[in-house]
């Protein structure tokens, strides 16, 4: 029968059985099929834009093979044509790399017809066709994959590059719509080397249209006694390394990778120093985060990083009092979790710095016992004297600050340095 039913696994499950990596999740291709013959044969449709269906017993998701046509612009901008004489390789060659580009039979066979495996072998990371150029999220996604698999030495080829230019020339990439750019960016950031998903991005001239302030950074200087890499944006970037060493979440990362934004704004007369940058983050932080639509939690964090970082490599030479102010601003007392995020990304900052990348860091340290000390602190007793209100507040932050010179009598900076 010339149209009979065929069904193919794709995309990242074959690449990543032929990376010897674990396959999180299975998409299936059929060819020769129509709709109604799938939901005879009990699949469930879902697919809004296409037909898409899920398997009756394993639930995988299987679409009918396809093409598409460039109809408008952006990732929505597309019709479909899903017939039953779609071939295989017109169904593939609408993918955007070629190692995504591949397909493997029931018997196990690899259909390969755009050269996917020679790409895995040399490690590249290449379009399929010049149809690539017509979906801006493509962009992402590339910079997102090479962030992936960098440490398994991938890079992105160069006319794939050349081609990412093009699309942000062209106007394309300005059609990018807020929640794509935020869940490509946070996928982006949990990958083992999201600094890659931000050099990428530069390269492509992508960086400046979607996150201007974070490129604004690059040939920024600083101080070389403090930062020998000099260059703000490459210290930026090394924060970000060091954030995924010391196991920080994405909402971490991104905090990082935010934290110095105001030293872009820092009048040239005025470098390599950078007085008042943290005040100068602030907006920049909220317009960002506003901008790409970034969840709460992340954009709360961002802000108290921006703000107090440098407060918290101080950290041992404060007084009780602005120790407690930090405490207070922060919300740690409440969220201690959040205010454990908050040091990691100090930390990550301290370290992201040219020979600075194994240094103690005791400030985080001597924080976390700051911390601890404020909360030992008498309610019951503040009680008993009948104070209510501000006259409650004092009477308990006068404890913490009892608490807090206790500490810093007894905490020793050359013992943990």
């Amino acid at each position: 029968m010339k149209n009979a039913m065929k069904i193919y696994l794709v995309g990242g499950a074959v690449r990543d059985k032929l990376l010897q990596r674990p396959v999180t999740e299975k998409d299936w291709v059929v060819v020769g099929s129509s709709p109604e013959q799938m939901q005879q044969l009990g699949y469930t449709p879902v697919g809004k834009d296409f037909p898409v269906f899920l398997h009756p017993d394993t639930k995988e998701e299987y679409a009918l093979a396809r093409t598409e046509r460039k109809t408008g612009h952006g990732y929505g901008g597309f019709s479909f044509y899903c017939a039953q004489d779609v071939t295989l390789e017109e169904d593939l060659i609408r993918r955007d790399l070629t190692i995504n580009a591949m397909a493997e039979t029931a018997e196990g066979e690899i259909i390969d017809p755009y050269n996917g495996q020679q790409d895995l072998a040399d490690k590249l990371l290449r379009h399929v066709s010049p149809a690539f150029a017509e979906d801006p999220v493509r962009i992402l996604r590339i910079a997102r994959f090479a962030a992936r698999y960098h440490h398994l030495g991938f890079r992105v080829a160069d006319e794939t590059i050349e081609l990412m230019q093009t699309m942000v020339a062209s106007g394309e990439a300005n059609h990018l719509v807020a929640e794509r750019v935020w869940k490509e960016t946070e996928r982006a950031l949990g990958e083992p080397n999201p600094e890659i998903f931000i050099e990428v991005l530069r390269s492509a001239n992508a960086l400046a249209l979607l996150f201007p302030e974070i490129d604004a950074l690059f040939g920024v200087p600083q101080t070389a006694t403090h930062h020998p890499e000099i260059d703000t944006g490459i210290h930026t970037l090394m924060s970000l390394q060091q954030a995924v060493k010391l196991g920080g979440n994405s909402c971490v990362r991104f905090a990082t990778l935010l934290h110095d934004l105001g030293k872009a704004k820092t009048p040239p007369e005025e470098w390599p120093r950078h007085i008042a940058h943290e005040s100068r983050s602030l907006p920049l932080v909220k317009d960002l985060c506003t901008r790409v639509a970034a969840p709460k939690e992340f954009k709360e964090l961002a802000l108290i990083v921006a703000q107090w970082h440098t407060h918290c490599h101080r950290a041992l030479e404060l007084k009780p009092a602005t120790l407690l102010k930090v405490l207070h601003s922060t919300d740690a007392l409440r969220r201690p979790e959040r205010f454990e995020q908050f040091l990691v990304c100090c930390e990550a900052d301290a370290r992201g710095r040219t020979g600075f990348e194994t240094r103690a860091y005791p400030q985080a340290d001597y924080f976390r016992q700051c911390l601890i000390a404020a909360k030992q602190v008498d309610v019951a007793a503040i009680q008993a004297q009948g104070l209510s209100g501000q006259a409650f507040g004092e009477a308990l932050d006068q404890q913490r600050l009892t608490q807090l010179s206790s500490l810093k009598n007894t905490f020793s900076y050359k013992d943990h340095s």
